[in-house]
């Protein structure tokens, strides 16, 4: 086929699956299952598409897993999952390496598998998956405490499963100690942590320092960053997951201007990553040689959900009490064991052995998509009865500000952009009882489509935007003033709201 076919064949793809986002959402169901279905049906099996070659499924896969992680860290709001990062680190790395072993250690025994085979297997399953995390958990009313442990564990486990996996397939056949397996895991985790947290701040530094001339340009800068934070850890032989994780984490939470547009960019880019990717993964498998491996991934998958998962939210939950990062009661930890979702990454990373010619793995990618398309069904739309049977929901709460900003260098001063969300307490306040501070003032309403000067005494209203003008200096005191109103209305102060994210 030409290009300009391939360009509509692609083009088309696209289109319908993003018709398959609007019924995955209102079904519940993760899209990721819409997009492997789709897959399924433009592969050999179905359209007659050939696509066979795991090495190619593995470099495009791990590249758009990095898309996605990058988008997950810029949009993570670290106010919200700070007090959540020891918890989510320990289910990271203790967690990980209870769940391999443990996985391993059954089907070893229940399938007869060796030793070698079934750590890879354990060690495919063990990371959660942040795109299926992300899409799931951010519609669902939880405590901030409990979710940013999900979705900070979500970004921080690919990384140790990513070498796990890699070190296993290429030790599968050597006399590798676990001691030469941890210090190796441990030492690219720590570079490529050093790595993220060396990019990330040097990043922002220089964004918010340089004028550029179109807007546009902002969110490319932010996304290439976060690829050069991937791409010198792994030359320097660290994770580069964990390392574009944390760059984009410190970037998103960064004082950058055109943080909105930022953030759409790569909730797009990460939205393409995921089409492409699910897709490729859906044609890579060969739906004929899926009824062997029903019953044995079942099997493995029942395991994982009921033993493996919930011993290792268990042992992490007792490390962090014990190290007096916090007390994790019996609902949140059932609750997160129910919710470590599978997705793409599981399927991906079976595409790692397979690459490496590794005995058996073919049969591990079958059983990995078996499990990834039944436990996703399940666990995923029943998410929300869970969080209600546990009592872990959330009760309904204001939308935060979104504030949009665009630097004015000459003036040393920040336009800001304020949407007022449905719930908010700013409905209703005159523009004179924002009390701002005087480097600030309220330049323009846009209301129902039409924009006017407003005056001391005009009132505020839900879904109108506000152009603020303020001083560098002020800025944060105004951000903090209008979260308190919209929090708590304009007699915020008296009852001890002070607008912190």
């Amino acid at each position: 086929m030409t290009l300009d076919v391939w360009l509509l064949l692609g083009a088309v793809i696209v289109i319908a699956a993003i018709a398959f986002v609007r019924i995955a959402h209102r079904s519940g169901l993760p899209s990721l299952l819409l997009f492997l279905g789709f897959g399924l049906i433009l592969g050999e099996s179905g359209f007659g598409i050939p696509f066979d070659s795991p090495q190619v499924a593995q470099q495009i896969g791990l590249t758009a897993l990095a898309v996605i992680l990058a988008e997950g860290g810029l949009t993570t709001n670290w106010s919200h999952v700070r007090r959540s990062v020891p918890l989510a680190l320990v289910l990271a790395t203790v967690g990980v390496t209870v769940s391999i072993v443990v996985l391993a250690f059954v089907v070893e025994g229940l399938f007869g598998l060796d030793r070698s085979t079934a750590l890879i297997l354990g060690a495919v399953l063990a990371s959660t998956d942040a795109a299926a995390v992300f899409s799931v958990l951010r519609r669902l009313p939880l405590p901030s405490r409990l979710a940013g442990v999900l979705e900070a564990e979500s970004g921080f486990n690919d990384a140790p499963t990513v070498i796990a996996v890699v070190l296993l397939s290429g030790a599968s056949s050597s006399s590798a100690t676990v001691g030469t397996f941890l210090l190796e895991t441990s030492v690219e985790l720590i570079i490529g942590a050093a790595v993220g947290l060396a990019v990330g701040p040097a990043g922002a530094y220089a964004l918010r320092r340089v004028a550029l001339p179109a807007s546009g340009l902002y969110p490319i800068a932010v996304l290439a960053l976060t690829f050069v934070s991937y791409g010198g850890a792994v030359l320097l032989h660290g994770s580069g997951f964990l390392a574009v994780y944390l760059t984009a984490l410190i970037l998103g939470n960064s004082r950058l201007p055109h943080r909105a547009a930022t953030r759409g960019f790569a909730e797009g880019s990460a939205w393409l990553a995921q089409i492409g990717l699910f897709v490729m993964l859906g044609m890579l498998a060969s739906p004929d040689e899926m009824p062997e491996a029903i019953v044995p991934g079942l099997i493995t998958g029942t395991v994982l959900v009921l033993l493996a998962r919930p011993l290792s939210v268990v042992v992490s939950s007792f490390i962090a009490w014990a190290a007096r990062l916090g007390r994790v009661s019996w609902r949140d930890q059932a609750f997160l064991s129910w919710a470590g979702l599978r997705g793409a990454i599981p399927i991906v990373l079976a595409t790692i052995p397979w690459a490496s010619g590794v005995e058996g793995s073919k049969e591990i990618f079958n059983q990995v998509f078996v499990i990834v398309i039944v436990f996703t069904l399940l666990q995923g739309p029943t998410l929300p009865l869970a969080a209600r049977l546990l009592g872990v929901r959330a009760p309904g709460e204001a939308h935060e500000l979104e504030v949009e900003s665009a630097p004015l260098e000459e003036l040393k001063a920040d336009l800001l952009q304020v949407k007022i969300p449905a719930g908010s307490r700013l409905h209703g306040v005159e523009i004179f009882e924002l009390r701002l501070p005087a480097g600030a003032a309220v330049t323009l309403v846009v209301r129902d489509g039409k924009s006017f000067v407003p005056g001391g005494s005009t009132r505020v209203r839900v879904d109108d935007q506000l152009l603020l003008v303020t001083t560098a200096a002020c800025r944060d005191q105004v951000e903090r003033r209008l979260r308190a109103v919209s929090r708590s209305g304009k007699l915020a102060g008296w009852y001890g709201e002070r607008g912190l994210e």
